[in-house]
């Protein structure tokens, strides 16, 4: 059951790895760095729990919003973004404009993958633990995805725009901390209305986040492709 458990909660992990690894068409960043940034995400667990300790004893809460912005969008996308700026922005291996990206995924889904087995193994049950790791398979661990691709876009453009680094940099921090706290704002408000006697509203909500999901992958594979070109513009103009 714990090996059934384990591979379902990392699977989603390994597929969306490989996929934007394979997007990474002109030079293959060094696996040591792809696992180190894969490991800040990890890290950024322990670092996101001291931050919304931090931030829940400093500010009244308690509302679904609250749950979606200050205990996740903003912690969590804060830890990663800082991270990201402390170890990787630096780095010799990011050399091109695509590299934002994949690098920030790679550090989207260590925090994905540590997140997906806290809940996982948490679970009350074998078929609960089921329940919830199909669930997190198409919606949480996409998120962290995407969410990864914004940032990872606008960090790339903020190294390979000097002269635009500050909006860039900004942009990389605020809008995937929009992003994820109105993806989980839908989703917790769905399930809310769903389990206060307003399913019809909940059921509402629930399309209403779909939509926009949908419309996330959108941008997400749009900003990869573009991302691709700029990085082939850049190489052709060393």
């Amino acid at each position: 059951m714990n090996t059934a458990i384990f591979i379902l909660a990392i699977l989603p992990v390994i597929i969306l790895a490989l996929y934007i690894y394979k997007k990474d068409k002109y030079e293959k960043e060094p696996l040591s760095r792809l696992i180190l940034a894969f490991f800040l995400g990890m890290l950024a667990i322990p670092l996101d729990v001291l931050v919304v300790g931090i931030i829940n004893a400093t500010i009244p809460g308690g509302t679904v919003f609250y749950q979606a912005f200050f205990e996740a969008g903003i912690p969590e996308e804060l830890c990663k973004w800082t991270l990201f700026m402390l170890v990787i922005w630096r780095d010799r291996n990011f050399d091109e404009s695509f590299d934002g990206i994949v690098y920030a995924c790679f550090i989207g889904l260590g925090f994905a993958c540590i997140e997906n087995l806290m809940y996982l193994f948490g679970s009350e049950s074998f078929f609960t633990a089921l329940h919830t790791g199909v669930a997190r398979a198409l919606l949480s661990v996409p998120g962290h995805f995407l969410f990864a691709v914004i940032m990872g876009y606008f960090l790339g453009m903020a190294k390979f725009k000097p002269q635009q680094r500050g909006k860039y940099l900004l942009l990389s921090l605020v809008c995937p901390i929009v992003v994820h706290g109105l993806f989980d704002y839908l989703l917790m408000l769905s399930s809310a209305m769903s389990e206060n006697n307003l399913e019809l509203l909940g059921v509402g909500l629930f399309v209403i986040f779909v939509y926009l999901d949908i419309k996330l992958w959108k941008i997400g594979v749009r900003q990869i492709a573009k991302m691709q070109e700029q990085t082939r513009i850049e190489r052709d103009n060393r």
